[in-house]
Order: structure tokens, then sequence, then C-alpha cells
């Protein structure tokens, strides 16, 4: 096994990797406690749940298999050397798993809450589908051969594309509505940071080996901790740049078992509710348009 040159950076990395983890774990309960409150998860893409579950398992697999496995641990060594560390910790490992967990239950919250006219969009399905017939279709070709390293980085590009197709249906959501009502922005937040921890893991072990291997390596967390910097700034400008809550201030949203909306002090008189799926992004996004006409009274 490969020893690390430097204490501090060895220390370096084991805290950036462990904080990424707690971040990256931490940004699935806004989330969910979000829904919880409201009962109602109308707001949330349901595209992104399913999409994020392919891609936490395809995740899942890669890690514990680096990890654990003898064999694939034998195979990276041949193709990268032996004098390469492997590119995935302990860390990595744990937060698969927990990813998978929470993102299950995210899952459970659309099926028992409020969730409006918003369904699962046919785009999504056949994704998801494709994904994994291909998957399947690499199972059976590496079998024979044994080829475990070329399997497994064949789930790591699955999570890599995923996660890139996975944030823009919520996007698109965004702008269509001109509101990021329903989408926590605690979860981008713990999101971004874990993105840019992870990153920060990657350049402690990479400096410390004076080699870019543990990049190209291991392509996947890289892309992965890039892609969730960009989308999650994309986030945050859309939340307080674009459409700010005060913005929202003035729409009434209603949910059911609330005796009252969230209207301020005015009284409403009339409202309207109108909703509509979004036939130009395929994803299946669902504006909710509530149209308030409200009139305060005065005392004369």
């Amino acid at each position: 096994m490969v020893s690390w040159n430097s204490i501090y950076l060895e220390v370096a990395y084991s805290v950036l990797g462990w904080i990424s983890f707690f971040s990256w774990s931490l940004c699935f309960y806004p989330q969910v406690l979000l829904n919880y409150r409201r009962k109602s998860v109308v707001g949330f893409n349901f595209d992104f749940p399913v999409l994020n579950l392919t891609k936490h398992t395809s995740y899942l697999i890669y890690n514990a298999a680096m990890f654990f496995s003898p064999e694939v641990q034998r195979q990276y060594y041949d193709k990268y050397g032996p004098d390469q560390m492997i590119p995935v910790g302990l860390n990595d490992v744990f937060f698969s798993i927990h990813a998978l967990s929470l993102t299950a239950f995210t899952l459970f919250q659309i099926f028992i809450y409020e969730r409006g006219n918003q369904k699962i969009s046919k785009t999504c399905t056949a994704i998801t589908a494709i994904v994994w017939a291909s998957a399947l279709f690499s199972v059976i070709r590496a079998w024979p051969k044994h080829s475990w390293l070329w399997l497994i980085t064949i789930f790591n590009t699955i999570q890599v594309i995923i996660t890139l197709i996975k944030y823009i249906p919520q996007a698109v959501t965004n702008f269509k509505r001109k509101s990021t009502v329903g989408w926590s922005i605690g979860f981008v937040f713990f999101d971004f940071f874990g993105g840019l921890f992870s990153f920060g893991q990657m350049c402690a072990q990479s400096i410390d080996q004076g080699s870019t291997v543990n990049f190209y390596g291991n392509t996947g967390k890289l892309l992965l901790s890039l892609e969730v910097i960009l989308f999650d700034l994309l986030f945050i400008v859309q939340h307080y740049v674009l459409y700010p809550e005060e913005r929202d201030k003035d729409k009434v949203v209603t949910i059911p078992g609330e005796r009252e909306p969230f209207i301020g002090s005015s009284r409403m008189e009339g409202m309207k509710v109108s909703t509509s799926k979004d036939e130009d992004t395929g994803f299946g996004t669902n504006n909710l348009m509530i149209v308030a006409v409200a009139e305060t009274s005065s005392q004369g």
C-alpha cells in the first residue's frame, strides 16, 4: 500500500473528506424537513429524486467495489501503477450509503404528501430505463473476462451523467415558475460545500503524491464535484438574485390541511389556482400559478 509523504496532507485529506461527507449528507435533510413541514412536495421536481436514486446506486457500486475489492484494486494498480493510491476513501462509501437511503425516503414523501398534478415525466422514465439496460449489458460483457475495473468505471460514468441531467429539471422548473419556492436553499448550500471539499480532498492527495493520476483515475469524483459546484452556484443566483423570496410574498400558497393561506395581513377575496404541465422541457415541469386578489379592509 502506498504511504503518504506528508502527515499534514494526510490529515488534510481525512479532514476534507469527512467535512465533504457531512456536508453532502446533511444536504438531504433541508428538503426532507421542508416537505414534512409543508406536508406537500409541490414545487419539488419529481424527476430529481428518481434520477438521484439511479445516480447514488451507481456511485455506491463504484465506491464499495473500489474500496473493498482486492481484485478491483489489483486491476487499478495494473492500469495506473503500483505507486498510486486508491482514489476512494471510507467517507465516500459512507456517503453513498447514506445518500441512497435519504433519496429513497424522499421518494416515499412524494407518495404520501400533497403533490398536485405533478408526476414523474416520461423523459425521466425513459432515461432511467436506458441507463439500467446499459448497465445490465455492461455486466454481461464484463463477466466472462472479469473486467471489474472497467465495469465499475461504467457505473462511475453513469453517476456523472445522471448528476448532470438531474439538476436540469429543477433549474428549468425554477425558471418557468420564476420562483424557488418548494426547492430548499439549505440543500443547495450543503451540496455546494460538499462538492467544494470533495475537490479539495482530491487536491490534497494529488499534491502529496506529486501526481494527477487520482484525478483521471477517478474522473467520476472529479466531475461530480465540479458539476455540483456549478449547478449550486446557478441555484444560489436563482434564489437570491433572479427570484428572491420577496417576490413570492404576494403569492398565495395553499396547502391542504392548513387553515390560513400565507398572504400576510390582507384578506383574500378571490383566488384562482391554475396548474399546467410544461411541454417545453420534457421533464414534467409543472407550473403552479396562483393568482390572488386581496383587498385590505380599513376601518373608518
